[in-house]
């Protein structure tokens, strides 16, 4: 689930900004800032399976019009991230803290 900075620090969301359980979505980090994940699962954010994002702003000087729409269009499809590679991110790091 992506959820506020207050309800990752409290592994709890009653009303997350994005959530999916279907296992085949795709959530696009379309801004520079901090998305922040957690597991929707019972207990599972309390036992880590959280994380931050941080989207950093472009360091390139100022383009055309044209030249930042084809830019930030790229910038837009790198940063798409599926669930199956978010939960194999969640879950090498569980599988590090825990085993």
């Amino acid at each position: 689930m992506v959820v506020t900075k207050d309800e990752y620090e409290k592994c709890h969301s009653a009303h997350p900004i994005f959530s999916s359980n279907n296992g085949v979505i795709v959530f696009t980090l379309d801004r520079p800032g901090l998305f922040y994940f957690i597991s929707g699962v019972s207990r599972h954010c309390e036992r880590g399976q959280r994380m931050i994002i941080k989207v950093l702003e472009p360091a390139s000087p100022p383009q055309s019009a044209d030249q930042n729409e084809q830019k930030n269009d790229a910038a837009v499809a790198m940063a798409a991230i599926t669930s199956a590679t978010l939960m194999s991110c969640i879950m090498s790091i569980v599988g590090v803290l825990f085993f």
